[in-house]
């Protein structure tokens, strides 16, 4: 969100340093989907239980799509709702494929759904491809798979980078053809899911390293420093060749930390983040439009006042998250759970006559 204060003019000198690498907040949201979907669909696969591939799906599309849809209804039924004046057609959100085709230039509108769309696509392909991997194991072939979406990503950056550079096109060739693609952004959902994967079938060698986790904190601490200067020129070629993969790894490593409950970042709950977890997609979906909303009735008077700017920026946006939350999402997660009661009744009401 700090990093997105640049569409009203960023929040002054004060929060510059946020400003500069506040979008690695989408690769720690990458990170910890890649460890928690991906601990959904490994732990019965593990157990040999029977993966169910429609209630994974049924849960993913109330989770996702009753806010999204409602949120994507605003902005193509209310022009003034929109943080920059053009926007994709309906269709490519509603496929969720903006993120690899999309003119940034003309059309940023709803732009931030490119992040979603990634997440979509992983929860298309993942369960197929663990259930096919799980069907026979092997750590070998578990370690070049990672090998090469890793070197791959590495390479594939690298040559779009090199190529776009050296042609200096006339649109955000950086924005559209590396930064958006699903297939240059699969480092930090691997990182989760190689967590995932040590969690599940490895649980003693995941409880010996726990009893470490201050150490691995200091490890990711140490590693995102690294990240932060392979980063220092963002759409450089350093970092769009090797900072992927680094960058994941040091999230990879807090995000192993905080999940020990007697770490330093684990042991103790923050007050209010459970409120503030609960309607964070709401609030993805909300703060840009909620900023050029505030900057059109608000911005002469908030322009230059740095904290207050923030704080009115800040609570506005989570007004708008609560109140998409609680007319929307909240509800349709209720009705899922209405229905997948009300199928799990079913199913063992027949079972034994079956």
């Amino acid at each position: 969100m700090l990093f997105h204060s640049f569409l009203v003019g960023g929040l002054g000198e004060d929060w510059a340093w946020a400003q500069r690498y506040g979008w690695m907040g989408v690769d720690l949201f990458f990170v910890l989907s890649g460890f928690l979907i991906g601990s959904q669909v490994l732990k019965p696969l593990a157990n040999g239980d029977r993966f169910s591939f429609r209630a994974f799906y049924f849960r993913r599309a109330f989770r996702i799509l009753p806010a999204f849809w409602a949120v994507l209804a605003v902005y193509l039924l209310w022009p003034g709702f929109r943080e920059a004046p053009g926007m994709e057609p309906w269709w490519k959100f509603a496929g969720f494929f903006v993120n690899l085709s999309i003119d940034y230039g003309r059309n940023a509108a709803f732009s931030h759904a490119w992040s979603l769309c990634v997440e979509e696509h992983f929860y298309l392909a993942f369960p197929l491809l663990a259930w096919l991997l799980a069907k026979r194991p092997s750590v070998a072939g578990f370690v070049a798979l990672c090998a090469a979406i890793v070197i791959g990503g590495i390479v594939l950056r690298s040559s779009l980078w090199l190529h776009f550079d050296a042609l200096q096109p006339a649109r955000p060739w950086f924005v559209e053809d590396i930064y958006y693609p699903t297939w240059n952004r699969l480092d930090g959902l691997l990182a989760g899911v190689i967590l995932a994967v040590w969690k599940t079938y490895r649980p003693d060698s995941w409880s010996r390293v726990a009893a470490r986790a201050n150490l691995v904190m200091l490890g990711g601490l140490a590693t995102m420093a690294l990240a932060f200067w392979l980063f220092r020129e963002r759409a450089d070629l350093l970092g769009n060749s090797v900072g992927w993969p680094v960058l994941s790894l040091g999230l990879a490593l807090l995000v192993f930390a905080g999940a020990q409950r007697d770490s330093w970042i684990g042991r103790r709950a923050l007050p209010g983040a459970g409120w503030l977890a609960a309607v964070s997609f709401s609030l993805y979906l909300v703060h840009k439009p909620v900023y050029g909303l505030v900057e059109t009735h608000l911005g002469d008077v908030l322009h230059g006042r740095g904290f207050i700017a923030f704080a009115v920026y800040g609570i506005a946006s989570l007004l708008a998250a609560a109140l998409l939350y609680d007319l929307v999402e909240r509800p349709g997660l209720r009705l899922r759970d209405r229905l997948l009661s009300r199928a799990a009744s079913e199913t063992g009401a027949l079972r034994p006559a079956a």
